[in-house]
């Protein structure tokens, strides 16, 4: 392996270090790391400030976060395969690529193929710091794969899917295709209020607040991060 390989590597798993520690609340505040060289596509965030006023996080956590997430990504954007990479090692007994990818694309809000420091700060606020609506609206868009503001049974399936596929091994025994279709039927005959084939967000949120167990039986919050 070349030596930009291992640093590169290297970088990733730091990185992917990082958001777990900072998840867990046991990422530090360290020494300010030296001033990365310029790149060539560098993204400009916009102010602490702002995104105080848009998240849940204080400035000192984001701050910490920023200085996480500029180190290990110079040039302010990561794109989809190192976002992979980085998922890949936290599920290492399954296939977590086609569950990253969905991920990746509910992160990156604007769908321009980079997850910039903004995207990742709103969607972290979201799903760690947010209410409960603000946590089930998120995971909604994640489950709304082509974004037409509702859920059909096939992007239902793919996410669980996805989901049982980065499981692999963890789960014993290891679950079916048969298994995630059966409980992908089971999940959208409660949703489906008006039995039209397509769940709203607000038959989304409305089900999970009242069924516990659909929210635990998908993963929503385990998984979604």
């Amino acid at each position: 392996m070349s030596s930009r390989r291992k640093k590169c590597k290297r970088q990733i798993l730091k990185f992917g270090q990082n958001v777990v520690r900072f998840i867990t609340g046991t990422l530090s505040s360290d020494t300010a790391a030296e001033e990365q060289e310029q790149a060539a596509q560098r993204h400009r965030p916009e102010t602490i400030d702002c995104l105080l006023a848009q998240t849940h996080f204080t400035k000192r956590e984001l701050q910490i976060l920023y200085r996480g997430f500029k180190n290990e990504c110079p040039n302010g954007l990561v794109n989809e395969d190192t976002f992979k990479n980085i998922y890949g090692h936290f599920f290492p007994h399954g296939d977590s690529s086609n569950y990253a990818h969905f991920l990746f694309r509910a992160f990156d809000r604007n769908q321009t193929g980079f997850v910039n420091f903004e995207d990742f700060s709103l969607g972290l606020s979201a799903l760690l710091r947010g209410p409960v609506e603000e946590k089930l609206t998120w995971v909604f868009n994640l489950y709304d794969i082509n974004n037409d503001g509702c859920i059909t049974k096939e992007e239902m399936l793919d996410i669980m899917k996805a989901i049982y596929d980065m499981m692999g091994t963890s789960l014993n025994p290891r679950l079916s295709e048969d298994t995630a279709r059966q409980h992908t039927e089971i999940f959208f005959q409660k949703m489906d209020k008006n039995q039209n084939g397509v769940i709203t967000i607000d038959e989304f949120i409305e089900c999970c607040q009242k069924e516990e167990n659909i929210v635990k039986s998908m993963y929503i919050f385990e998984n979604a991060i």
